[in-house]
């Protein structure tokens, strides 16, 4: 601006001392050099304008590049992360694995065994049914097997005279054969149970169906321990009275049913495997 009036300055004293001619020449520099002074004005501010959008723009990028290195930096660290869960997970996988294949390797040994436990009661129970049945076509003798135990059931009128507990003489070849097959299997425990049926009873040291159950048991063992051999440490005697009977007291036939002696042969378990390896060995 201070070059614009000099210039003007300068114009105002040639018009006092130059010709018309000279003074419109230089009135004509004056407003080509204005135009130019404009032109150049405005491109700088252009300029100016260009610079302020550029840097704008190079803070945006460098912005950018500062958030792209933060989440480089953050996906490398969950890419780290994922990498030790997923060596984790490997393991964990790894030791399920060997987990359920263990717990399959105990689940076959549980099932050989029970197969090999269920192969043994049926064996026992084809000993027994072949023993008992020689000489014997009785319906009142049943053996049966039932989950881990061999029971046999023998009715009353068989070792019994009614209300009584002293066993019949007929009843000793029965018992001799029971007896044996107990003998055979050393490591089993044997169960005597009394059953009665409904009807009350009271005699000389019989107060009630209690009394005679558990005679009757008593009287089973005894003979089984003095007369044959049995192990007393192996037998229990039990009283069930007419507690658990098989058919409703209603009928003598059903009375008939439920008056019976139960002989049930079960393995010990602290020695259950001994007994099927020493079986597996034959």
């Amino acid at each position: 601006m201070k070059k614009l009036s000099i210039l003007v300055l300068s114009a105002i004293i040639l018009a006092s001392c130059v010709s018309k001619k000279e003074y419109a020449a230089l009135e004509t520099t004056h407003k080509q050099t204005k135009d130019e002074l404009l032109n150049v004005e405005t491109s700088l501010q252009k300029c100016i304008i260009e610079k302020e959008k550029q840097d704008a723009k190079f803070f945006a990028l460098t912005e950018q590049v500062k958030y792209l290195q933060e989440d480089k930096k953050t996906a490398l660290k969950q890419v780290e992360n994922l990498t030790v869960l997923t060596q984790s997970s490997s393991d964990n996988i790894k030791n399920v694995i060997s987990q359920l294949s263990e717990k399959d390797k105990y689940i076959n040994g549980v099932r050989k065994a029970m197969t090999q436990k269920d192969s043994l009661n049926l064996a026992i129970k084809f000993h027994l049914t072949k023993n008992l049945t020689e000489g014997i076509q009785d319906k009142d003798i049943e053996v049966n097997v039932e989950k881990t135990v061999v029971f046999i059931s023998i009715s009353d009128k068989l070792l019994f005279k009614s209300g009584s507990y002293t066993i019949n003489e007929n009843a000793y070849s029965v018992m001799e054969k029971i007896a044996k097959v107990i003998n055979d299997q050393p490591s089993m425990e044997v169960m005597i149970e009394g059953h009665t049926d409904s009807t009350p009873i009271k005699r000389d040291l019989i107060q009630d169906n209690w009394d005679l159950s558990a005679l009757r048991a008593t009287s089973i063992t005894r003979i089984l321990q003095y007369k044959y051999g049995v192990k007393p440490e192996r037998l229990i005697a039990a009283g069930r009275s007419s507690y658990v009977p098989l058919a409703p007291n209603d009928t003598a036939e059903n009375k008939s049913k439920n008056r019976r002696t139960k002989i049930i042969i079960m393995p010990k378990l602290n020695q259950f495997f001994e007994l099927l390896e020493q079986d597996a060995t034959k």
